[in-house]
């Protein structure tokens, strides 16, 4: 009887303690946490929505799916999908893609994806073509970015017409008032060639530049343009959302940052904690799925 007690016990205060632990949080710009139906209905009324993301982290990677089906009930199924993780020319296979006429294994073998593509990405492009919704290859082509790094943005003034059609129209304005950018030099160190660190950093712009030019040019009136990038293109209200201001000012646009926390209830963090409009805080100890 004794060891059926202690069993009972066992249960009861596991059960209590088990119940401390979140998968995720989310809270708004001050702090005060919401719920995920307050926050659906708070982003069908925005123009654009970034949605950051930890590339690793899998529970990211479900909340942009389901938070992606319930705005798209929302909003009546007005609303448009891009994402970092395609670049423009691969458009054309992405459609084929979603209009049926390409299947999954011909969609990898013709474009340049993900290694997580298929656990991570594939759900939002497949939801994407369940529904009939746009799904918009933002991105740069990665060598365009890389010539960049290397040769600096002037370098991109001798590609084809075609190839500019594939990156942001030039000129492009660099500058470290730009949110994050700042953040890049300090990492490049004091020490760092002049000229190779604003090479590095012009690589993050054109990159964004294009990003911000791709969802101003396949947005539609009435639609909530719904983008899925790396937390640090966003940031801060930086990057994407710093290059689309520059070009429409009026236009109404969120922020969903991500964070992680070591505390079990998933507190704001104490440090390095610049919150945006919406605030993901996630597990710091999440297992990462590569």
């Amino acid at each position: 009887m004794k060891h059926i007690f202690i069993a009972i016990l066992l249960v009861v205060f596991g059960s209590l303690s088990a119940q401390n632990f979140k998968p995720y949080q989310f809270y708004d710009k001050k702090g005060k946490e919401i719920k995920t139906e307050k926050l659906v209905k708070e982003l069908a009324d925005y123009d654009v929505v970034f949605f950051g993301e930890n590339h690793n982290n899998s529970i990211n990677h479900w909340l942009q799916l389901k938070i992606t089906e319930a705005l798209y009930a929302q909003k009546n199924g007005q609303l448009i999908l891009g994402a970092e993780m395609f670049e423009r020319d691969n458009q054309s296979q992405l459609n084929q893609y979603l209009s049926g006429k390409f299947d999954a294994k011909t969609l990898k073998d013709s474009a340049r994806l993900w290694s997580n593509f298929t656990t991570d990405y594939k759900p939002l492009v497949d939801f994407a073509k369940d529904k009939k919704l746009n799904f918009i290859a933002t991105n740069i082509p990665r060598k365009y970015a890389s010539q960049t790094a290397k040769e600096g943005l002037e370098s991109l003034n001798n590609l084809s017409a075609k190839e500019k059609t594939y990156i942001a129209q030039l000129p492009i304005k660099v500058t470290l008032d730009t949110p994050g950018y700042p953040e890049m030099k300090t990492m490049m160190g004091d020490h760092a060639d002049g000229t190779k660190v604003m090479n590095f950093i012009s690589a993050q712009a054109i990159k964004d530049a294009t990003m911000a030019e791709s969802i101003l040019k396949n947005m539609q009136a009435g639609k909530t343009f719904i983008h899925y990038n790396g937390n640090y293109h966003s940031k801060e209200f930086g990057g994407i959302y710093w290059y689309i201001k520059q070009k429409n000012p009026n236009l109404k646009m969120a922020v969903i940052s991500v964070f992680e926390s070591e505390t079990p209830e998933l507190k704001v963090p104490e440090k390095d904690y610049i919150p945006t409009d919406f605030n993901l805080i996630i597990p710091s100890d999440m297992t990462k799925t590569y």
